[in-house]
């Protein structure tokens, strides 16, 4: 019996150390938010600045943190998150979305308390394409 209890003094103090250590990387905060704003509709893109478009180019990889910048504490984050939302969406609804989602998935995930979700919308995608093609079907 006194093994057993000496194990779980030891496990006790190596949780406390465990979590006291614990830093998470604002890269690891920008890719979970930004899954979380990929799943909101309305939502037709990020908007990154140049660096993230060439990166992109470069590696044939989608950039899961484009357009988000965060500011992580110790128990805390900030969040800024760049989009472009869909012609005809309502960009408020857009924005609570956001909002709701990527606090609910970052809290969730890392334990950080969620300070602020700031959304900047940068633009509209009008997918004049589908348009053409519809009018070009129609002849």
């Amino acid at each position: 019996m006194e093994k057993e209890e000496k194990v779980e003094l030891e496990a006790s103090n190596d949780e406390q150390e465990e979590n006291s250590g614990i830093r998470i990387s604002d890269d690891v905060v920008a890719v979970i938010a930004g899954v979380a704003v990929s799943e909101v509709s309305g939502v037709a893109g990020m908007a990154g600045g140049f660096a993230g478009g060439i990166s992109e180019v470069f590696s044939g990889k989608k950039n899961l943190s484009k357009g988000i910048k965060v500011e992580v504490g110790e128990k805390e984050t900030k969040i800024d998150v760049n989009i472009i939302v869909e012609y005809g969406t309502r960009i408020p609804d857009v924005a609570f979305e956001i909002q709701n989602r990527v606090k609910k998935a970052v809290e969730t995930m890392t334990g950080l308390k969620v300070l602020e979700v700031n959304v900047h919308v940068q633009g509209v995608s009008t997918d004049l394409q589908s348009g053409e093609e519809a009018n070009n079907e129609q002849e």
